[in-house]
């Protein structure tokens, strides 16, 4: 009679991360699990993503051989998943199986293996991919056991594989032990032991959790490592006559399946607290914690649930734009028989950029601009494969109900939302395969609430080290300086109305007097011809509970050198006001960035002019802003507070400039923005 004990890794990185990111983890996680593992005839499953293989393949090659080694000796089972690591639920059905496909091959051809397995991408589990996944091969997955208790599954019955259908396409499904994956690598090894020692006989310990916990989460390497946590773990489990070690294929083929499950769309219990809106977050914390004080927490689980991963897309209108962006490339089935096109879109579909958790995932700029050089690449590529740069499309792109109006040209792709303020949403420098208008409004999200009213003292066990899911968050005087939330989003050509007490910190702060209905409400399209659009919103101008009715219209060209405007305003408001015309631009590096040949973090404001000039280093580029009348000048830097795996972050996410001009009655603006550079 043993236990059987399933145990797996999963690696990954976001495509085309920081290099030195991925490096660190090489050195600090995968190279030093593997050297520690290849001593030992412990057997394990890995999943490392496409892109990871790729760069360890060709920049690390003592690590890859490795993993040959390893395969060759077979202690290593390799798992499959989509090659660049998208929530496979969120993508079409042919890209799924391209990505799995790929991955296939590429374990085939380096480590002699056909996969059975795939891991599930951050567990989103859906039934809409089962017939793909059975059709590339696949035979079993891994989701969280809190799949199966959401539907009213016992622990204890939790111990094997389970079989689903859709179409009558038979599938097998693992639960990973949520106990299991919360003491490894975190608590002494005979706390493991113990812990696997109370499984039912003849049953499984099933852990698959993220390889990074082993070296790379904070104090983990000198635990696993250095105390030399693995090498103790794997030696007693190769010593214990109770604990056999087995790959996850031969249990699959060997024993007999615990029963038939449907499981919900979800995926494990954090993801869904974390793609919760705020004011759920902070719900549905109060109730865990609650049911925790009145000894009742194994309730949360079964009864307390968030909502499912897709709801970032709403959450966050930035994630969704990338999103829907990859979506309309992917729609483009001629094109996608281009290896070149195809490999740039199944890039954009990588998940990291989309949700945000513990993690920094949307909140960290480079990652949104890898995604958009990967969008702005296949439309480049469409460039040259159709011949015809130069298109004006009306359609409701993002699947807000509301129409948006993409322009491009042989040197920009321009696209406008109608829905919130007649924003500029996309301004893509096709030659730079960069995003100007990549942004991030900043949220109060629901963690934040831990910083404005911090709990009571946390006392962790004393025993081992913390997981991310329990360290205290520390929080410094120039962190809750930093907290600020907008009440509209933060893109481009939003139209504000304000008076005289408006200031750079009342602008920075987003709580300046707000007389006008124009910055979040939606604009009409006029009319639309060839590269230009007139978009119209009859609105108000609101005082002591009046409302003075006020019309705006915005007319935009798209040119060879950027975006000329005019905006008329008319309106039965009768005294002096101020219109201020917010501009939202993002830049790679931000400390590098002039304006007006002044280092940008140094300005809060300039005296009025007709010109500003941007200069922004990476791109080595001039961004000028011309206005036909003088502006003032406000301008701030959008910094965002977020959780990460180390505690809270600070991240730059573009540069915020208001531009002010008096208004009474009417007003009409003719300007530029331009981008100047070879």
């Amino acid at each position: 009679m043993s236990i059987k004990l399933l145990f797996g890794i999963h690696c990954h990185q976001p495509v085309d991360n920081f290099h030195y990111v991925v490096e660190e983890a090489i050195e600090k996680s995968y190279k030093p699990f593997f050297k520690v593992a290849n001593r030992f005839n412990f057997k394990f499953a890995v999943h490392y993503s496409g892109w990871l293989l790729e760069f360890i393949k060709n920049r690390d090659k003592e690590l890859f051989k490795l993993m040959q080694e390893a395969s060759e000796k077979g202690i290593v089972e390799f798992f499959s998943g989509g090659y660049y690591e998208p929530v496979l639920a969120s993508i079409p059905s042919d890209d799924r199986k391209k990505q799995i496909q790929k991955l296939n091959d590429f374990i085939k051809q380096n480590f002699y293996q056909t996969p059975k397995g795939l891991w599930l991408t951050e567990r989103v589990w859906d039934d809409s991919i089962i017939v793909d996944l059975v059709e590339t091969g696949i035979e079993y997955v891994i989701v969280d056991d809190y799949h199966f208790i959401s539907l009213g599954f016992k622990k204890e019955q939790l111990h094997g594989y389970y079989i689903t259908e859709e179409e009558g396409y038979k599938l097998k499904i693992f639960p990973i032990d949520k106990t299991l994956r919360y003491i490894t690598p975190f608590k002494p090894v005979p706390k493991v032991m113990e812990y696997l020692y109370s499984l039912p006989e003849n049953k499984a310990g099933i852990i698959f959790d993220d390889g990074e916990k082993f070296g790379i989460w904070p104090k983990t390497y000198e635990w696993v490592y250095q105390e030399k946590w693995l090498e103790n773990f794997l030696e007693t489990v190769e010593n214990d006559e109770k604990i056999e070690s087995i790959h996850y294929k031969d249990f699959a083929q060997n024993e007999k399946p615990e029963g038939l499950v449907y499981l919900p769309t979800t995926s494990y219990y954090e993801m869904g607290e974390w793609s919760l809106f705020t004011d759920g977050y902070i719900e549905i914390e109060f109730l865990h914690q609650k049911l925790k004080e009145m000894g009742l927490e194994h309730l949360a689980e079964k009864y307390v649930k968030g909502s499912i991963w897709k709801n970032f897309l709403v959450k966050y209108p930035e994630s969704n734009r990338i999103h829907k962006r990859t979506l309309e490339l992917s729609k483009q089935k001629e094109l996608k028989k281009d290896e070149q096109y195809y490999e740039s879109v199944m890039k954009a579909e990588c998940n990291d950029v989309l949700w945000h958790g513990v993690f920094g995932g949307l909140y960290l700029p480079n990652l949104r601009d890898n995604a958009y050089r990967f969008i702005i690449e296949a439309e480049n590529r469409k460039d040259e494969l159709t011949g015809e740069p130069n298109y004006l499309k009306i359609e409701d792109l993002n699947y807000d109900g509301y129409e948006e109006i993409k322009i491009s040209n042989h040197n920009f792709i321009a696209v406008f939302e109608t829905k919130n303020g007649g924003q500029l949403t996309e301004l893509s420098l096709k030659r730079n395969i960069f995003n100007l208008q990549n942004t991030l409004t900043r949220r109060k999200e629901g963690y934040h609430e831990k910083i404005l009213n911090p709990p009571k003292e946390h006392h962790h066990d004393e025993e081992g080290i913390s997981t991310i899911h329990e360290t205290d968050i520390s929080v410094s005087q120039k962190i809750l300086e930093k907290l600020k939330f907008d009440w509209y989003e933060k893109n481009s050509f939003i139209d504000h109305f304000t008076d005289d007490s408006i200031s750079a910190d009342l602008f920075d702060k987003c709580k300046f007097n707000e007389y006008g209905d124009f910055a979040n409400n939606p604009f009409n399209i006029v009319s639309v011809d060839e590269n230009q659009i007139v978009l119209k919103r009859e609105g108000g101008i609101f005082e002591q509970n009046q409302r003075f009715d006020t019309s705006l219209t915005k007319r935009f060209v798209l040119q060879e050198s950027g975006i000329s405007f005019e905006i008329q305003i008319d309106s039965d408001f009768d005294r002096e006001i101020i219109y201020l015309l917010e501009m939202n631009l993002h830049f790679a590096n931000i400390e590098n960035v002039l304006v007006n040949g002044k280092k940008i973090r140094t300005v809060k404001e300039l005296e009025p002019q007709k010109q500003f000039k941007i200069y922004d280093d990476y791109l080595d580029k001039d961004i000028v802003l011309k206005f036909d009348k003088p502006a003032k000048l406000l301008t701030y830097t959008i910094e965002t507070v977020s959780q990460s795996e180390s505690g809270l972050d600070l991240t730059v996410q573009g540069q915020s400039f208001g531009f002010l001009f008096p208004f009474n009655k009417n007003l009409k603006i003719k300007g530029s923005l331009e981008i100047r550079g070879d």
